[in-house]
């Protein structure tokens, strides 16, 4: 199991933007998907052996102007620079953003009001252990069925990693379970104790196909994209899904689940027992 998140996410990042993106030449024969380390250098005026430094963790505190320069030349969203600053501050002992506070389990009403308003799209609070919290009817309909939450205290990753149903459940278990892991290392990620505990929990109870990630997925879940569901009533289902992150003394995440295509909304409005066109695909 790798500490080195800084380095992780600096070499995933550097291997997925191609010379081209970069305004580099592209030759015959290249092995090294994306950027080599020392074109990267070259972008960001700094030596190969520091970039070297950092992707292998020797190195985890580079100045605010350096970080600046590689978060150009990786050509970096705004959303992947925050993160980016978030790792090397997190490589300071004893440092955490969250201060001693524990996984937030509090809804507040205003957001369970918000939840009821959402009806009937399927929409679930998470926190950072990726308990569900709270949740509409609409998403009720869809996860009962397949077990997620049969437990007194759900977990989505949990559930993810552990139940044989989510494989059959999640067409795409392979990037559901990244994604699952991306969310555990997003912030402080293993660095929390509980989120550490969670960590070695799986560890222990799904061996490589937990840990494995955790050396080759950066902790920036996507915000964005199409969740397939294969639900034991209606069918395959395609959800788009975003998420909306509460404030950070919340330290929580709304995602909510709507019909990606005509079929899954029609799907959806035979689960709600509502009329046709309820809910529209998106």
């Amino acid at each position: 199991m790798s500490d080195n998140e800084l380095g992780l996410f600096l070499r995933l990042r550097r291997e997925a933007v191609t010379p081209a993106e970069a305004g580099l030449p592209t030759g015959p024969r290249r092995r090294t998907p994306g950027l080599r380390r020392a074109e990267l250098a070259t972008l960001a005026g700094v030596s190969v052996e520091y970039i070297t430094r950092l992707e292998q963790g020797r190195d985890r505190r580079p100045s605010a102007p350096v970080l600046a320069s590689l978060a150009d030349a990786l050509r970096l969203a705004p959303a992947e620079r925050l993160h980016l600053h978030q790792l090397v501050k997190g490589a300071e002992p004893g440092f955490s953003c969250m201060g001693p506070a524990g996984p937030n389990r509090t809804v507040r009403p205003t957001v369970r009001a918000l939840l009821d308003s959402l009806e009937p799209a399927a929409a679930v609070l998470l926190n950072r252990l990726s308990e569900v919290l709270a949740c509409t009817d609409g998403y009720r309909r869809l996860v009962e069925p397949i077990g997620l939450l049969d437990s007194a205290r759900p977990n989505l990753a949990r559930y993810v990693f552990t139940d044989p149903r989510a494989r059959t459940a999640f067409p795409d278990w392979e990037l559901v379970a990244d994604e699952q892991v991306a969310a555990l290392k997003r912030g402080p990620g293993l660095a929390e104790p509980e989120v550490g505990a969670l960590a070695d929990e799986l560890t222990v109870s799904c061996g490589a196909d937990f840990t494995a990630r955790l050396d080759r997925v950066s902790g920036l879940p996507r915000a964005s994209a199409v969740l397939r569901l294969a639900h034991p009533e209606a069918g395959e289902l395609r959800l788009a899904y975003e998420t909306l992150n509460l404030p950070v003394e919340d330290d929580q995440r709304l995602l909510v689940h709507l019909p990606a295509d005509d079929a899954t909304a029609a799907a959806l409005d035979r689960l709600a027992g509502r009329r046709p066109g309820a809910l529209r695909a998106v």
